[in-house]
């Protein structure tokens, strides 16, 4: 089956809809650095670099599934929390999109903000308008950490399924069971250059991961987040004042700072994937990103409802 991913930074989502099933027939990104990962990592997907208003969808009406993860500081507590009126929201983008593409499904995802009561109109207004272009919309708060990641990552992922086959659809299964804790995921990394002090703080750091921040632009450059956020990884026995280029030697003493492999293997990235640019470029990407096994759970189950709908129909 075949998709568009819309803002697809640097290719969780897109990660995770490839390993559902979808194959890519364009990525929409603004950011060239994400552009460059994406081409590094799958050279032959189609990778338009521009602003997604300057996308004109109708080559590829019909496709079976419009995806993307529209900027979240519209609805972001750590901003002003403007949705409609701030520039930055691209929503209005991608229901032009979805009337231009007509798709057989839509996947959006965003922080958790865009459920606060503030918001309660806009969610209304974007379903209404869903629903007059002939799709069920719905939405729900997954937590990465429900599917296998080793973070405490919660968005809000926004489903539209065409109305003739919407009640085909059904969330994803959360798992029954913890994910890993930091140290587990991250000892061999840690233990990458051979620092004696690895194995301890693996038990130490006997916990999920907090969220992983990315940051913008503007403000902020490869740390782990704010004041608050920083104590959580503290408590983890990390230093998250800055990132580290590599890991600790063996006379290191002290807590360990992270880089930028360990940050994407904690937000479910596989090893092999790459990121293109210098660390603060390369961790903004890592850290704004859909953790890619969510991507692929909610994936599978798009998947399922088309092709279900596909055989009822030639039945």
């Amino acid at each position: 089956m075949r998709s568009v991913e819309l803002c697809a930074g640097a290719g969780g989502q897109a990660l995770g809809l490839e390993r559902a099933g979808f194959g890519h027939e364009a990525l929409v990104e603004i950011d060239p650095h994400a552009c460059q990962t994406l081409r590094l990592n799958r050279p032959a997907w189609d990778v338009r670099e521009g602003d997604l208003r300057a996308f004109d969808g109708r080559p590829f009406a019909g496709v079976e599934l419009l995806a993307g993860g529209v900027p979240c500081p519209p609805f972001s507590v750590a901003g002003k929390q403007l949705g409609k009126n701030d520039e930055r929201d691209l929503f209005p983008e991608a229901l032009r999109l979805v009337d231009e593409i007509r798709p057989q499904a839509v996947m959006l995802e965003n922080v958790r903000g865009f459920l606060d009561a503030v918001f309660v109109d806009y969610r209304q207004s974007l379903k209404k308008k869903l629903t007059k272009l002939g799709y069920v919309a719905d939405w729900r708060l997954l937590n990465a950490s429900h599917f296998g990641v080793p973070q405490l990552r919660p968005r809000v992922v926004i489903v539209a399924i065409r109305k003739a086959f919407s009640d085909r659809f059904e969330w994803p299964d959360e798992q029954h069971h913890n994910p890993p804790t930091v140290g587990a995921v991250l000892q061999d990394l840690m233990a990458a250059r051979g620092w004696p002090g690895a194995a301890p703080w693996a038990e130490r750091a006997d916990e999920i991961a907090p969220t992983i921040v990315g940051g913008s632009k503007k403000h902020g450059g490869p740390d782990l987040g704010p004041t608050r956020a920083r104590a959580a990884w503290a408590t983890l026995g990390v230093n998250g004042k800055t990132l580290a280029e590599e890991a600790p030697e063996p006379d290191f003493v002290g807590m360990p700072r992270l880089t930028v492999r360990m940050v994407a293997r904690l937000q479910g990235f596989p090893d092999d994937w790459h990121f293109h640019g210098r660390k603060t470029a390369a961790y903004r990407q890592v850290g704004n990103a859909f953790p890619p096994p969510v991507a692929e759970a909610v994936g599978r189950q798009i998947a399922a409802a088309i092709r279900s709908s596909r055989i009822h129909a030639v039945a």
